[in-house]
């Protein structure tokens, strides 16, 4: 008889800020899935975050294929919460210059380049 094979731990917790990382590292589980998202394989995950090991990142993607709706739900609102935290901290902190004014310099650069 074949015995029941062990139960495999998710290896992520969530942090004191609510932000969940893959166990005993500070990289995001955000971080993990976008790069899954790219159809990147879990061997490229672990070379791009070489202290999550193989048998982790695997089980990481299992986690989101086997709850996508929840983890897409979390990482829409980290995405929101980050965008609401830039906003504030540039309203209190205005940048210096602003996107228009940066992407005209970007566009004028580009122009002059074609001129000799």
């Amino acid at each position: 008889m074949i015995a029941t094979p062990p139960t495999i731990a998710v290896p992520l917790r969530t942090d004191e800020h609510g932000v969940i990382r893959v166990s005993g590292t500070r990289v995001t589980l955000e971080s993990v899935i976008s790069v899954y998202k790219q159809d990147r394989s879990a061997e490229v995950i672990h070379e791009a975050f070489d202290v999550i090991p193989l048998a982790d990142a695997y089980a990481v993607i299992a986690y989101y294929l086997s709850h996508t709706e929840e983890v897409d739900a979390y990482m829409k609102h980290a995405e929101e919460e980050g965008e609401r935290i830039r906003a504030e901290w540039e309203k209190k902190y205005p940048p210096k210059v602003t996107y228009a004014e940066l992407k005209a310099r970007y566009d004028a650069m580009k122009r002059d380049e074609g001129n000799p």
